[in-house]
C-alpha cells in the first residue's frame, strides 16, 4: 500500500512539476515576445524623429549631438531586433512543426534567457534615450525643413546615401557660416578611411540646395593639379572648391600657393573642401576637420536588411533575416561588398541561395586569413592581392584565382572581358584565364573600381609555398 501511494504521489508531483514549468515557460515566451514589440513599437517613433531631423537644417552643435546619441541608440535597438525577433519566429516554426534543427546554426546559439535578457535591455536603453529627447523635439519643429529630392530620398532603395546626417549638416553649416575678416577662401578637411563613401557624402552635400543657392560655382580638382591649375576654369565669384588628394606628400609650398592663387581666381566668401584618407592633410584646414568613418556594425547590418529586402519584409523571411544578419558581420563594413552582395541576394529570396552565397563569402574569408592573417576588406583597403578562388567552381583544383587591383597585371580599357561581382559569385558563367571585374557605385560621383582577375596554374616544380604566394599590387 505504501509503495502504491509512493508511486502516486510521485505522479502527481511529476505532474504539477511539468505544468509549472510549462507555465514557466509559457510566461516567459510571452515576456519575450511582448518585449520584442515594444522594442518595435519604441523603433518606429524614435524613428520617425530621426527622419523628421534629417529633413531639417540643425545649426545648433547640441542638438546635433543629441542626434547622433538618438541615431546610435536606434540602430543598436534595430540590431536587437533584427538578431532576436527572427529567432523567435524560428522557435515558434519549429514548435509547431515538432523540429529541432534548422539549415544553419543562428538558432543555437542564444539560449532563451539570453534573448529576454538582451532584449529588454535594449528596450530599457532606448528608452532611456529617447525619454531625455522632449526638448530636442520641441526645438527640432523650429528648424528650417529641406526641400527633399529623389537623391535623398527613400524612393529608389538603391539611390539614396544612407546616415551621416549629423556629419552633413556640420558641413553645411560650415559652408554656410560668413567670414567678413578673412580674405582668403576657408579650408575644411573631410578625412576618412579607404572606401568609406567620402566622395559621395561630399556629393550629397554639393547637392543641397542651399549649398547651391550660396556658391555660384563648385569646382572639382584633383590633388596633383594644384600645382598646374587651369584658371579658365574659375570665375570671379563666390566658388565651393572641392580638391580630391590621394597622396600625403604634398609640400605645404605648393598647397599655400594655390590656397592664395584661389583669392585672385574666385570671389568673395569662397570656400576649400579637401577629400582624403591622409591625417597629414588636416593640417592644410583653417576650421575642425569633419572625419567620415565606417558605419558601425548595427548601421551596416541595418543597411544591408534594408538593400537585400527591398520592397519585401524581413518579418516574412526570418531565416533569409539571420543569414543576411550573419553576412553583415563577416563583411566588416565594406560598402562594394554591401551593394554588390545585397543587390544580388535582393532577386532570389530562396534560403538555399541565400546560404549558398554565405557559404561562398566564408571561404573566400577563410581562406584569405589563413593565407595572410588578414580579411578581404583589409588587403584591399592596403593595397594587397586577394585569394577569390572559391568564387570560381570552373577553375581546376590546382589553380587560383587572384584578384588585383592595378600593379603588373592591370590591363588598358577594352583589352579585356568585363565582368562583374554578381557574374563571379552566382556561377552562372564559365570563367576565362583573365578578366577585368567592375564596380560602378550607383550615386554621384559614380566611382567606377576595376580590378584585373588572374588565374594562376603553379608550376609542377614550385613548392608549396610558392603555390601559395601573394601577387604585390598597387592602388
Amino acid at each position: 500500500m505504501d509503495i502504491a501511494l509512493s508511486a502516486v504521489a510521485s505522479e502527481l508531483v511529476s505532474r504539477l512539476m511539468s505544468f509549472a514549468i510549462g507555465k514557466y515557460r509559457e510566461r516567459a515566451c510571452q515576456s519575450r515576445e511582448q518585449s520584442l514589440e515594444s522594442l518595435r513599437r519604441l523603433l518606429l517613433r524614435v524613428h520617425a524623429v530621426v527622419e523628421e531631423a534629417d529633413g531639417r537644417y540643425i545649426a545648433n552643435s547640441r542638438m546635433l549631438a543629441q542626434l547622433k546619441m538618438l541615431t546610435e541608440a536606434m540602430y543598436r535597438g534595430y540590431d536587437v531586433l533584427d538578431t532576436y525577433g527572427p529567432l523567435e519566429q524560428i522557435r515558434a516554426q519549429m514548435e509547431v512543426s515538432g523540429s529541432d534543427t534548422t539549415d544553419f546554426s543562428t538558432v543555437g546559439r542564444f539560449s532563451s534567457r539570453t534573448v529576454g535578457r538582451e532584449v529588454q535591455a535594449a528596450l530599457e536603453k532606448l528608452e532611456d534615450t529617447a525619454g531625455k529627447m522632449t526638448e530636442f523635439i520641441a526645438l527640432l519643429a523650429g528648424c528650417e525643413r529641406m526641400s527633399r529630392s529623389p537623391y535623398s530620398s527613400y524612393l529608389h532603395i538603391d539611390n539614396f546615401m544612407f546616415g551621416r546626417q549629423v556629419e552633413r549638416q556640420h558641413v553645411i553649416n560650415i559652408l554656410m557660416q560668413e567670414d567678413p575678416l578673412s580674405k582668403v577662401p576657408a579650408v575644411l578637411p573631410i578625412i576618412g578611411g579607404c572606401r568609406v563613401g567620402k566622395k559621395t557624402f561630399t556629393w550629397s552635400v554639393c547637392s543641397d540646395e542651399t549649398i547651391r543657392s550660396r556658391f555660384s560655382s563648385i569646382v572639382h580638382v584633383n590633388g596633383y593639379e594644384i600645382q598646374t591649375i587651369d584658371h579658365g576654369r574659375f570665375s570671379n565669384v563666390r566658388t565651393l572648391v572641392i580638391v580630391e588628394i590621394q597622396s600625403d606628400d604634398v609640400d605645404d609650398k605648393e598647397w599655400y600657393e594655390f590656397h592664395s592663387l584661389l583669392l585672385t581666381l574666385t570671389g568673395a566668401g569662397s570656400k576649400v573642401v579637401i577629400i582624403s584618407r591622409f591625417e597629414r592633410l588636416a593640417r592644410f584646414g583653417t576650421v575642425n576637420l569633419v572625419r567620415i568613418n565606417s558605419f558601425s556594425q548595427e548601421e551596416y547590418s541595418y543597411l544591408f536588411k534594408v538593400l537585400s529586402f527591398g520592397s519585401s519584409d524581413p518579418v516574412d523571411h526570418p531565416r533569409l533575416a539571420l543569414i543576411g544578419k550573419e553576412l553583415a558581420t563577416m563583411m566588416k563594413g565594406s560598402l562594394v561588398h554591401l551593394v554588390v552582395y545585397s543587390s544580388m541576394l535582393r532577386s532570389n529570396l530562396n534560403v538555399r541561395f541565400w546560404i549558398r552565397v554565405l557559404k561562398l563569402y566564408r571561404a573566400v574569408m577563410e581562406t584569405n586569413i589563413s593565407i595572410s592573417g588578414q580579411h578581404p576588406r583589409a588587403l584591399l583597403d592596403k593595397g594587397s592581392t586577394v585569394d577569390i578562388t572559391p568564387f570560381s567552381p570552373s577553375s581546376l583544383s590546382s589553380s587560383r584565382l587572384m584578384l588585383l587591383v592595378g600593379g603588373k597585371h592591370s590591363a588598358g580599357p577594352g583589352e579585356l572581358p568585363r565582368m562583374t561581382f554578381g557574374d563571379i559569385i552566382s556561377g552562372s558563367v564559365v570563367l576565362p584565364m583573365k578578366f577585368e571585374l567592375v564596380w560602378e557605385s550607383r550615386l554621384p560621383p559614380y566611382t567606377v573600381i576595376s580590378a584585373t582577375c588572374v588565374t594562376e596554374k603553379p608550376e609542377h616544380s614550385a613548392s608549396p609555398r610558392m603555390k601559395r604566394r601573394r601577387l604585390g599590387m598597387s592602388l
